[in-house]
């Protein structure tokens, strides 16, 4: 099975993944964990899968960090968050209690620690419903993130209010063990039904979540779930205060979850959507993470580089129009007053995705792009495989192209589409026409 992996994306090494957690770096590694079901291409209790790499590029796979079965996680751990304090890696974490009565269902933040960075020991829950508000559900409270500020620990925590809507709760504590509530974090109303996954940056000024249910108000916002960034500042009563409007984070099909490293500031998120087939599930893994994303912010946007995967296999100039081959590695576009742009990926016999540029828009379409991808989204576009981004026209253009054996993750200018494609392993041919003044294009394989 291991020839239908992909080459440089992060699985499961069988089974289930999605969302990312506590993804940091500790003792010289950076260590990612993600939710994981083992037993099954489909959802299930979640584990925590763990994985260690030294460059970001090449992952060894470790035991799992948590396993669902305790009192306090019985019937899964889910998404959390870690933190080092004295040479020790802390990990939160929400603990699943089910139950056929849906007002009996429990979601609590729970602890655990490690001394070595891959054995952890659980520590129990910490942030129960005693803590929580009683306008807020205790069937829908998960995903902590840490953060440690001003002498004490700060713990965001999305929430769902019984009357509807999402929110993001503040706690603190000065010991990881006894917790307080502060406030709510967002100074508008969710849009959507259920806010998940909270990640923030206080040196960035960063607050990322994810929401279910979105409304399709958003030309560019078309699954069913996604995921936005807000900048601004934390103020004192626990108050995200924003500068701008939310934004999206990323405008392809496939993106979820994403968290964000500290201090290196590399984005890695779930490349997936819920509500999809899974056509790997016949390899016997379903979901990967996209690539490792270095997340800066420039004139009040968040701007994504991606890490190049390959090794340089040459450089041209070109006009017009250049063919080549390409299935695993990168291709990277220098361009100097782009005009016009149309580039054909994963071309083989019936199958090609295409990427191209119509007035100031970007478009994605993989309704050739091989094994049928179908999601629950109802709108036109959706149904014809198509994504769309928006061109924010300069004199220099910088364009990324990722690909692995099932995913296009493409970056303009820092704005990223990330997707997964199912193509037949020689559809590997790539077709690129344009107009401008300068074009160089960098091959990686």
């Amino acid at each position: 099975m291991e020839n239908y992996k992909p080459v440089f994306h992060i699985t499961g090494e069988k089974g289930w993944i999605n969302d990312p957690n506590g993804i940091i770096k500790f003792r010289g590694k950076h260590h990612v964990f993600y939710q994981h079901h083992p037993y099954s291409c489909v959802w299930g209790p979640m584990h925590w899968g763990h994985v260690i790499s030294d460059d970001l590029k090449k992952w060894e796979y470790l035991p799992y960090a948590l396993v669902p079965g305790d009192e306090f996680d019985k019937d899964g751990c889910f998404s959390g968050t870690s933190i080092v304090i004295n040479d020790t890696l802390y990990i939160m974490y929400t603990g699943f209690i089910n139950h056929e009565n849906p007002e009996k269902i429990r979601q609590i933040q729970c602890l655990a620690k490690s001394s070595d960075g891959i054995h952890f020991t659980k520590l129990g829950a910490v942030i129960t419903e005693k803590e929580l508000p009683d306008a807020y559900k205790t069937c829908d409270f998960r995903d902590p993130k840490l953060v440690y500020k001003n002498d004490e620990y700060l713990c965001f925590v999305a929430a769902k209010k019984k009357s509807g809507g999402g929110s993001i709760l503040l706690f603190k504590s000065k010991d990881l063990q006894h917790w307080s509530f502060v406030n709510d974090v967002l100074t508008h109303n969710s849009e959507g039904g259920m806010i998940e996954c909270v990640d923030y940056h206080e040196d960035l000024g960063l607050l990322i979540y994810s929401e279910q249910d979105f409304p399709k108000d958003n030309p560019h916002c078309l699954n069913i779930h996604s995921c936005e960034y807000e900048l601004g500042k934390l103020n004192d009563e626990g108050k995200f205060i924003p500068n701008k409007e939310k934004t999206l984070l990323d405008y392809g099909f496939d993106f979820y979850a994403p968290q964000v490293m500290n201090k290196d500031h590399y984005l890695i998120a779930w490349m997936d959507m819920w509500d999809r087939n899974n056509p790997s599930d016949k390899y016997g893994f379903a979901g990967m993470l996209t690539v490792p994303r270095k997340v800066t912010i420039e004139k009040g946007k968040l701007v994504q580089t991606p890490l190049i995967y390959g090794d340089l296999d040459c450089i041209v100039g070109f006009e017009n129009v250049y063919y080549g081959h390409l299935s695993v590695g990168t291709l990277h576009l220098s361009l100097t007053d782009l005009k016009a742009l149309s580039i054909d990926l994963r071309m083989g016999k019936d199958e090609v995705t295409k990427f191209y540029l119509k007035g100031d828009e970007f478009f994605f379409d993989r309704s050739k792009s091989g094994e049928e991808i179908k999601g629950v989204e109802t709108d036109e576009l959706s149904l014809n495989g198509i994504r769309k981004m928006p061109y924010d026209k300069r004199k220099e253009d910088n364009i990324y192209i990722i690909l692995d054996k099932y995913s296009i993750e493409i970056f303009v200018n820092g704005i990223s589409m990330s997707n997964v494609v199912y193509p037949k392993e020689n559809s590997n041919a790539f077709e690129i026409k344009l107009t401008a003044s300068k074009a160089k294009l960098s091959i990686y394989k």
